[in-house]
């Protein structure tokens, strides 16, 4: 059994749900805990971080990074699932050129409004949407706000458009494909998609998944567990030194420490909400400052 946390970097590959994926991971390795930040859908592949372990306990911050998808529309079909797993709802024949997609793009950048595809995990009255399109019941979603930071244009045919996203959290790429279409006057759905990047997350350090369970039975860990600060990103950070201050964490005590010596992890000015306290590069509590006294609301010790 693995008594370790931290995250693994894992590359989810087509045709399996997140779900199916970690599932394989705690039985193949006994582990106890095991969750993962942020879903990807059957058809897609890509990066799907890992916690182990009490690190589970950061999914949320880690599911409100960034993230960076590569993916594929091509136009003149929109389905029911917006990909290409859907049944044909609309035709035409109709494609845009380069020129009209560019001079579109910047409509979407920023924040907008976006109505998740009717096969997604969105809760509607207590039941998940897909299951509900499964059943063949009628039912609305409603618009989300959802952030775009950058959309640029990779490759183009005549039918088909590659695409370069980085996007907040909540986005769905098949409502973009869907939405973007009809403003091209046509109609769309994601052919591929690929997600490439969450935060420090990336492709190129990711691990596949068959080549994490080809691990041999005999051993006891898994030698690509990066520490539980080491995947945060933009975060206030604080290195406990003091083993009294160990002890009064691990009974919700709160503490003193020294604001000069917190660790600011990238540009951005932080409020004093969220103060992440380490040891030796592992998160052991999440709190808010008071003055110099650090007031514990998540303890992982």
């Amino acid at each position: 059994m693995i008594s370790k946390q931290g995250w693994i970097n894992l590359y989810k590959p087509k045709n399996i749900t997140s779900f199916k994926a970690i599932n394989s991971l705690k039985k193949k390795f006994s582990i106890d805990k095991i969750g993962h930040a942020g879903t990807l859908d059957p058809m897609a592949e890509g990066v799907l971080p890992i916690a182990i372990g009490k690190a589970t306990k950061l999914i949320p911050y880690i599911s409100i990074i960034n993230k960076q998808y590569e993916f594929t529309i091509t136009w003149g079909r929109q389905t029911t699932t917006d990909d290409a797993e859907g049944k044909i709802l609309f035709e035409s024949n109709y494609c845009p050129e380069k020129k009209e997609i560019e001079k579109n793009i910047d409509n979407y950048l920023g924040y907008t409004y976006q109505i998740p595809p009717k096969v997604s995990a969105v809760k509607i009255n207590g039941r998940r949407a897909y299951k509900l399109f499964r059943d063949n019941e009628r039912f609305e979603i409603k618009p989300k706000k959802v952030f775009i930071e950058n959309l640029t244009i990779t490759n183009h045919n005549t039918n088909k458009t590659s695409f370069k996203i980085l996007c907040g959290k909540g986005f769905y790429v098949r409502s973009f494909a869907r939405d973007f279409a009809l403003d091209l006057k046509t109609y769309g759905h994601i052919s591929s998609l690929k997600r490439s990047k969450v935060g420090k997350f990336s492709e190129k350090t990711s691990i596949l998944l068959d080549d994490l369970l080809k691990i041999r039975q005999t051993h006891k860990e898994i030698n690509c567990i990066s520490s539980t600060i080491s995947m945060l990103d933009d975060i206030l950070a604080y290195e406990i030194e003091e083993q009294k201050d160990i002890e009064n964490l691990s009974f919700g005590r709160p503490i003193k420490i020294d604001e000069k010596k917190i660790i600011n992890f990238s540009s951005v000015n932080f409020d004093k909400k969220n103060i992440f306290l380490s040891k030796k590069g592992d998160i052991v509590s999440i709190g808010k400052l008071d003055g110099n006294l650090f007031k514990p609301n998540k303890i992982l010790i």
